[in-house]
């Protein structure tokens, strides 16, 4: 899918093409030893000859490795969403560098061992969780009798949540990798280096908290829980650790097979040493963490992978969004109003920015995102690759975008009171010919969404105010060339070319304020498109109808 586009990918500067560049000199700088093969396997990625560069060092014919990261005590939100759109970004990128000659995998990693800490609000059957308090996910019974286990049930909503929105990727499961013996060769090293872990880990914690601290949650073999408690002996030879159980006796136990899980800014990095991932990224709250775990991992023998903290969302009052507090948008709550496609507009743009995340923000990110729909056709090839449709739709977006912008919607659906998409293709297919929802897909989701938002945040604010003097001889001026306009006028331009001519010969300065009175008079509402393209699908006669009625 992305085999010949290196020559163009060179030249893109979006943010996804330079976390890919990086990526690349990771591989090199860890694949490649010698600092001359670093080099020279480097020319030839830049001079668009992956393939030879693969040839001549094998080591680079390894998958590349991008991490995404859920705990799956909750269910996945937009911030999942978020990670592995990005990072998929990210990899996409990378491949169009390489002409696709290096494999890459995006693994979505289920920390589905940790134990449960806390019973979550929102879930009604609460006693089986109370009862299994501290037990792995995977060993804690589901609530909702669907699964084998409460982490089994939230897993399954993420593979679903990420094959609903497209992702390519694949799941790996904690618990597998602890109790398959994928981990047994890192946790052994773990166990070997525990004094440089904790040489890195306790500097950062309290002084209580720094007294018991271990690297390793033994798994008690009476409870089943996973027990935050200190390591009183430690024998490398065998592999194990001593620690108490919750009955007071000593019990030995390996550190392999699933019977530790690690504290998981070690197992962090242990994750990373295991895997071998070259690539993650994190929120800017875990910037303290990612350094910990990066200097475990070292410790632990591997290279960190690359990535960047990304700035946190904030709500309409720039407070940072949380989940127990239910400030900010869901996924539910965005998913109702937007399409997936500006959800993934809105996280492409300026991730290291913060973003407030509310309601309002949906059909500007929706409107953008069609602008840059409409823009890539006429781009040329080397711009097409910075535009965010491009990663958005993975190399390939759709050829057909939306005649009308998702504003113009909102005040078609408010203008005509629309409460089916039926009302609002009443008026779009005499102004689009030929248009239906099967030959305008993206439209009539738009119509859908358009109604949902109306109903639920502009209707209920709607407020409508009498014109001034002033005013109302513009608006009866322009009332006036409407009505002199052939019968059935649909031309957009021409519309907006006479309310702009009736703004400034009534003095309007700035122009906008006359616009502004436009929809606050007939539209109950201080902001809208281009007059002259709502006018145009109003229909030029239901227009002339509604300022008569709001002139009284």
């Amino acid at each position: 899918m992305f085999e010949g586009l290196s020559p163009l990918a060179r030249e893109a500067r979006s943010w996804p093409f330079e976390q890919a560049r990086a990526t690349i000199a990771r591989v090199l700088r860890v694949r490649l030893p010698d600092r001359a093969d670093q080099e020279a396997a480097k020319a030839l990625i830049d001079a668009g000859k992956t393939d030879e560069a693969v040839k001549a060092y094998p080591a680079l014919s390894k998958a590349v490795i991008f991490e995404t990261g859920y705990g799956p005590s909750g269910l996945p939100h937009l911030g999942t969403f978020g990670e592995v759109a990005r990072t998929t970004m990210v990899r996409q990128a990378f491949r169009a560098l390489v002409d696709d000659h290096i494999p890459t995998r995006l693994i979505a990693f289920s920390d589905d061992m940790d134990g449960l800490r806390k019973v979550p609000d929102n879930i009604e059957n609460k006693q089986p969780l109370i009862e299994d308090l501290g037990k792995p996910l995977t060993v804690v019974r589901d609530p909702f009798g669907t699964h084998d286990s409460f982490g089994a049930h939230n897993n399954a909503r993420l593979r679903a949540f990420l094959d609903g929105f497209g992702f390519e990727y694949e799941f790996v499961s904690s618990t597998e990798c602890y109790k398959g013996g994928l981990f047994d060769e890192t946790l052994l090293t773990a166990l070997a280096r525990f004094d440089a872990i904790q040489k890195v880990m306790l500097p950062t914690l309290g002084e209580e908290r720094r007294a018991t601290y271990s690297p390793f949650l033994p798994v008690s073999p009476t409870t089943g829980k996973v027990l935050q408690v200190p390591t009183l002996e430690r024998n490398v030879e065998k592999g194990t650790i001593v620690f108490e159980d919750e009955d007071g006796s000593k019990v030995e136990v390996p550190v392999t097979g699933g019977h530790v899980k690690m504290q998981w800014k070690p197992d962090w990095a242990m994750r990373w040493t295991a895997l071998g991932v070259d690539y993650e990224m994190s929120g800017k709250d875990l910037i303290d963490s990612v350094k910990a775990s990066s200097a475990i991992c070292k410790a632990l023998g591997g290279v960190p992978p690359e990535g960047f903290n990304y700035e946190l969302f904030l709500d309409e009052n720039n407070q940072k969004i949380s989940k127990s507090k239910g400030n900010g948008l869901s996924m539910e709550d965005w998913l109702r109003y937007g399409a997936p496609e500006s959800l993934s507009y809105y996280m492409f743009q300026s991730p290291k920015s913060a973003k407030k995340l509310y309601f309002d923000v949906i059909p500007k990110a929706t409107d953008e995102y069609l602008q840059q729909l409409d823009a890539f056709g006429r781009q040329e090839p080397a711009k097409q690759l910075d535009n965010p449709v491009w990663h958005i739709h993975a190399g390939k977006p759709p050829e057909q975008g939306s005649p009308v912008s998702f504003s113009l919607m909102l005040n078609l659906v408010s203008a005509a009171d629309a409460s089916t998409k039926e009302i609002l293709w009443g008026f779009l297919s005499r102004y689009i010919p030929g248009a239906s929802a099967e030959t305008q897909p993206l439209l009539d989701r738009l119509a859908g969404y358009a109604i949902n938002y109306y109903e639920d945040f502009v209707k209920p604010t709607k407020t409508f105010r009498a014109p001034t003097d002033v005013e109302r001889a513009a608006i009866l001026d322009l009332l006036a060339k409407l009505k002199a306009m052939p019968a059935g006028t649909q031309d957009a331009e021409l519309i907006q070319n006479e309310v702009f001519e009736v703004g400034k010969a009534h003095g309007f300065d700035p122009l906008r304020a006359w616009f502004q009175a436009l929809y606050e008079v007939l539209l109950g509402q201080s902001q809208g498109p281009r007059f002259g393209s709502f006018a145009a699908i109003f229909g030029i006669d239901r227009t002339i109808a509604l300022i008569e009625e709001k002139l009284g």
